[in-house]
């Protein structure tokens, strides 16, 4: 009975937090998802983290359930970024890659997911991570046990040998003792890695298409994997249930993905005319980042980054002020994510506003956010609109996001799969 007892006890002590079993929001105006017009004063019950009814009218609940009065705010679906680099924070030291443990990066990214519920934001795509930190956020905000967003990981992004997302600048000896073993050359290769990433615990495959920004060679941000590779990579992934992520700058890059049948592209900053044109005739989504290349501009000078560096961040300042847009215009899909990481964590709502200073209405601004990220995570029944049977993935704000996306910087209460974030 006294090993009965050790057990139970040991038990208790790691057990998911409890939801209170109702909760009552009296919301003053409530938008269930970015295509509907405001509903007037309404009442949103919740039962163990899922919504069970939304009435007209503040209505009171049943006896023991906890009500939440947000009767002077807009209430809306949680929202959605679809790029993230949660373990990570802004900076130039490109060095502490050999320095810092793999695991130092899941304390930063308690710290960031916490922030990043608190803005809104109460799903994210992880864009890469060490191999098991952001799995391991994952299960924590999962579990309860660390505040924060529902997390969609890729882990470790698939790149050539010594390209973006590779590890360089280092004496070749330590490149090789701190590259992430995902490195591949060869469709065949490249397969075997699109496995291993599946076997740890991806739920996306990431890949680095072409050159980046911020990665510390200076040969431009041309294409990087072969059409041959890509296309393994892509239908590797598929065949195991999986969707394909693409950081891409350079447009062959983003046209040889599109073509490949990669799903999203990352940033697309050079897109052209024949980069459009793939990415719609293969229903290739665009993820802009925005604030990333906001993020980054705001450091130029400042001797945060590294001259090669530096150099690329002012190459790319220009184009990015322009080429959502005009992706937009020829009717390829915008999907919200902002590479959070790049900039500070808790900023992310500051991404509707660039996306509006390229052409995008209020609305369109906050459907990429919601409907469309649901859409592009294929979580549509579950996030991005509020109704019965979804999650409890709720925020407020004080005025209409339908007409002004601005006042989605100013988050005033969070609730994510039933949990409220203090």
């Amino acid at each position: 009975m006294k090993i009965k007892a050790l057990l139970a006890a040991a038990g208790a002590l790691v057990a998911t937090p409890a939801l209170a079993e109702t909760v009552v929001i009296h919301a003053g105006s409530v938008v269930t998802d970015a295509a509907s017009q405001p509903r007037g004063p309404s009442t949103i019950t919740v039962t163990d983290g899922r919504i069970v009814s939304i009435a007209d009218g503040i209505q009171p609940g049943p006896a023991g359930a906890e009500v939440v009065e947000l009767t002077d705010k807009t209430v809306l679906p949680g929202l959605i970024d679809l790029h993230v680099h949660l373990t990570g924070d802004p900076g130039g030291d490109f060095w502490k890659e050999a320095v810092e443990p793999e695991e130092w990066g899941v304390v930063v990214g308690a710290k960031n997911a916490r922030l990043t519920a608190l803005a809104g934001f109460t799903t994210v795509r992880e864009a890469g991570s060490s191999q098991q930190s952001g799995f391991s956020l994952r299960r924590g905000t999962e579990e309860g046990m660390i505040p924060g967003p529902r997390i969609i990981a890729a882990g470790p992004p698939l790149a050539i040998v010594g390209g973006h997302g590779d590890v360089s600048g280092f004496r070749p000896e330590i490149n090789q003792i701190l590259t992430s073993g995902y490195t591949c050359t060869g469709a065949v290769e490249c397969a075997e890695k699109v496995r291993r990433a599946s076997q740890n615990g991806a739920d996306w495959i990431k890949i680095t298409a072409t050159g980046g920004v911020l990665s510390q060679q200076g040969r431009g941000l041309g294409a990087h994997f072969t059409s041959e590779e890509m296309q393994s990579i892509a239908d590797t992934a598929h065949s195991l249930g999986l969707k394909v992520m693409a950081h891409a700058h350079g447009a062959r890059g983003i046209e040889a993905a599109s073509v490949a049948g990669i799903d999203t592209i990352e940033h697309g900053t050079y897109l052209d005319d024949g980069a459009i044109k793939a990415m719609k005739e293969h229903g290739t989504v665009l993820v802009p980042t925005l604030m990333a290349f906001q993020g980054i501009s705001e450091r130029l000078g400042t001797g945060t980054y590294t001259p090669v560096v530096e150099e690329k961040v002012r190459a790319v300042a220009e184009a990015a002020k322009v080429f959502m847009g005009k992706a937009r215009d020829a009717g390829v899909t915008i999907a919200f994510g902002t590479d959070s990481g790049v900039y500070e964590h808790g900023r992310n709502a500051q991404e509707f506003r660039l996306m509006m200073g390229q052409g995008m209405s209020s609305r369109e601004a906050l459907a990429s956010a919601t409907t469309v990220a649901a859409d592009v995570l294929e979580m549509e029944n579950e996030i991005g609109r509020l109704a019965p049977g979804y999650s409890a993935d709720i925020i407020a704000v004080a005025g209409n996001p339908l007409e002004d996306a601005t006042v989605l910087e100013k988050v005033d209460w969070v609730m994510v799969r039933g949990r409220v974030i203090e």
